[in-house]
C-alpha cells in the first residue's frame, strides 16, 4: 500500500491495512508544492496497541516495533527529511525523550545540528523554560540558551502529536531565542485530541493520524 501527499493546503492520505484499521498521512504548508511518496503500511503494521496503559481505558500507541525494524525505522526517517528537503534545516529540536530517537537521524540527513528539549532541571547550563498546562498539573519544557543562532530554520519533531501542548511550548522556545519554526514533524497523530488547533499557525507533518 502507498500513501500519496502534496504539500499545499492541508491533504489527508487515507490508508486502511488489513485490518481496516484507518490511517492517514496529513501535511499543513503553505506556499510549497513538495511531493513525498512513502509506504504508510509499513509504519502502521508496526505500531501495537496496548490496552489500558499506562491508564485504565487508555490505548496507548507503542511504537518499539517500528523503531526495531529496520525498513519501518529508515522509512520513517526518510519520509520527514523528504517532506521539508535537504538543506532547508539549521537545527532540528527532539522533544524529551521519544522525540530524540527520530530528530537525532533526522538532523544528520539534513546535515543540521540536533538540539534537545528536555524537562526542567535536566540540563547544565544557562536555560529557557517553558511551562504549559496538562490535563492535571503542568509540565516544564527547557532548552539551552545559546542552543539556536538568530534567525536559524528550526524544525521540531517529536513521536506523538497529542493535545498540542507540548508541541505548542516547543514552538514558544524555539520563537524565544530568535530562531525560526521552520516545521514540526510526528510520527503519530491522535487526531481526536485535536492538538492540531494548537499549532495551526505553523507547517506541520504527521506520518500517520488515528
Amino acid at each position: 500500500m502507498e500513501a500519496l501527499c502534496e504539500r499545499g493546503a492541508r491533504t489527508a492520505v487515507a490508508c486502511h491495512d488489513r485490518s481496516g484499521v484507518y490511517h492517514a498521512t496529513t501535511a499543513h504548508q503553505i506556499g510549497s508544492s513538495m511531493r513525498i511518496q512513502f509506504d504508510a503500511a509499513i509504519l502502521a503494521n508496526h505500531v501495537r496497541e496496548v490496552a489500558d496503559f499506562p491508564n485504565d481505558g487508555v490505548t496507548f500507541k507503542d511504537i518499539t516495533p517500528l523503531l526495531g525494524n529496520p525498513a519501518a525505522f529508515s522509512s520513517a526517517v526518510d519520509a520527514v527529511v523528504v517532506s521539508f528537503g535537504r538543506g532547508s534545516i539549521d537545527k532540528v529540536v527532539g522533544i524529551e525523550a521519544r522525540g530524540f530517537i527520530f530528530a537525532a537521524p533526522v538532523a544528520y540527513h539534513f546535515g543540521a545540528g540536533f538540539v534537545p528539549l528536555r524537562k526542567q532541571g535536566k540540563l547544565p547550563h544557562d536555560t529557557l523554560s517553558e511551562t504549559y498546562d496538562l490535563e492535571y498539573g503542568s509540565e516544564t519544557l527547557e532548552v539551552h540558551a545559546d542552543a539556536f543562532g538568530e534567525g536559524d530554520k528550526v524544525l521540531i519533531v517529536d513521536d506523538v502529536l497529542a493535545t498540542g501542548g507540548t508541541a505548542a511550548a516547543a514552538c514558544n522556545l524555539v520563537e524565544r531565542t530568535g530562531a525560526h519554526v521552520a516545521g514540526l514533524a510526528f510520527v503519530i497523530e491522535l487526531s481526536f485530541l485535536e492538538g492540531a488547533s494548537r499549532i495551526a499557525d505553523y507547517d506541520y507533518f504527521s506520518l500517520l493520524t488515528y
